[in-house]
């Protein structure tokens, strides 16, 4: 009995850990990186490796790879997390890989989540990867290109990890089955398993072993997976690449006229738990960019729904944040007043300053009207349909300058037709002032 006080149980190890490949071979997915012939993979038979970056989603193996090239060029492995890590753990780290190479032993740095170090602390690395002291290998989920110093860049080549397929994830799953001694002849549940895990691998046997757990061990059912699935979310950063991507990708949809894939994109991103009003925000800009004057009452139908989602709250008001995303896809398309604002944007910040012309000032003392303000202001309402032919209403450096341009879609083609008769009627009243001049 005495002995039992002091003995220590083996500590808790997860199901995704215990299960870590130990060689290629047993490594599912990212064939166009490890795969027979891929770079990666030949430079790693050769022993060969440099400096690299593994950008991908979670659970595509970005930390397992790490720890099979340590291996496979026998290398000591050293990882930090960016999350706890900060100059004085890089230092320790540097003083390891340099007792290391002091004995001939190649080190292999890994940094999870590198994105979350500051440009100081990625600065840190820089000599020790220039050296040689170890082979940098940094993982993380976000775009290098935006996340990462262009100085660390040049000296780690990006490798791209994908999501892991269904048919990846049946094979983990299996392997994790396999493993706990379950002999699982149901396909079924496997596969909504593997579903579940939306190209997650850890998320994959994480599930598995609850389902496990839940049921004792024994060959799983529908009903085992379902249960474990009701608090699971589809993957969704609310800060990172995969929200970027999937507000890109409605946005597209809508542009692209496609109502069906519009909604797909919308409740993808509901069911990842994005704030609704956030799409709410996106759809108003959406009516503006993308539909404009071709059918103004977008915008109000955008609007009035992010209002009713402010009074409504969730579930209620999504149905109406569903009717605009149908609404904007399936309305004519014109990005002319987006065009044409980023045009005038454009000459107002290259051009200087230009004073306004003494006929559009307004004369509110005696002084100003002196001065000729307002002198020659032609009130439109006072010519023939309301329209002052041939006035000039630019400075008179960007006279007869054009930014909009209508398409020739819903109430553009209206707009369009009626400038271009108004533009007729200045041509025609600028060809009498000539006239007139007698020049």
């Amino acid at each position: 009995m005495a002995a039992d006080l002091f003995s220590q149980s083996k500590p808790y190890e997860p199901l995704a850990s215990r299960l870590r490949p130990e060689s290629l071979d047993e490594y599912i997915g990212q064939e166009h990186v490890v795969g027979d012939g891929a770079p990666l993979r030949n430079a790693l038979n050769a022993g060969q490796i440099h400096s690299l970056i593994l950008w991908g989603p979670p659970g595509v193996g970005k930390t397992t790879l790490a720890r099979l090239i340590a291996s496979y060029v026998d290398a000591q492995f050293l990882s930090l997390s960016a999350v706890m890590a900060g100059i004085k753990e890089i230092r320790a780290s540097v003083d390891q890989a340099r007792q290391a190479a002091a004995s001939g032993r190649k080190s292999l740095l890994f940094i999870d989540e590198v994105h979350r170090f500051n440009k100081s602390q990625q600065d840190a690395f820089l000599p020790y990867v220039e050296d040689g002291t170890f082979i940098f290998v940094g993982a993380t989920t976000e775009n290098p290109s935006f996340e990462l110093n262009n100085a660390l860049l040049s000296r780690a080549q990006v490798y791209i990890l994908k999501s892991l397929t269904d048919s990846d994830l049946i094979r983990v799953i299996r392997r994790g089955l396999e493993s706990e001694g379950v002999d699982q002849g149901d396909e079924l549940p496997v596969s909504v398993l593997a579903s579940a895990a939306d190209g997650d691998a850890r998320r994959a046997l994480n599930l598995l072993e609850q389902a496990l757990q839940l049921n004792g061990g024994s060959p799983l059912s529908e009903d085992d997976v379902r249960a474990v699935m009701v608090s699971s979310l589809r993957r969704f950063d609310k800060g990172g690449d995969a929200f970027y991507e999937q507000i890109s990708a409605l946005h597209k949809s809508v542009r692209g006229s496609d109502p069906d894939a519009s909604l797909y994109w919308f409740c993808r991103m509901l069911d990842g738990g994005c704030d609704p009003l956030y799409v709410a925000r996106r759809l108003v800009r959406m009516a503006s960019e993308d539909v404009g004057n071709a059918d103004p009452r977008a915008l109000s139908v955008c609007t009035a729904a992010w209002e009713a989602q402010e009074r409504l709250g969730s579930p209620e008001g999504e149905l109406n944040l569903a009717q605009a995303v149908v609404y904007l896809a399936c309305a004519p398309k014109s990005n002319a007043v987006y065009t044409a604002y980023k045009a005038a944007r454009k000459l107002v910040q290259s051009s200087p300053g230009y004073e306004v012309p003494l006929h559009l000032r307004n004369a509110p003392t005696q002084m100003m009207s002196d001065m000729d303000y307002g002198a020659e202001y032609r009130y439109a309402h006072d010519e023939p349909d309301a329209f002052a032919a041939g006035e000039n209403y630019f400075p008179e450096a960007l006279a007869n300058e054009r930014f909009y341009t209508p398409v020739a879609r819903g109430l553009e083609q209206k707009i369009g037709a009626k400038l271009d008769h108004l533009r007729e009627l200045n041509r025609h009243s600028s060809k009498k002032r000539y006239k007139n001049d007698g020049t």
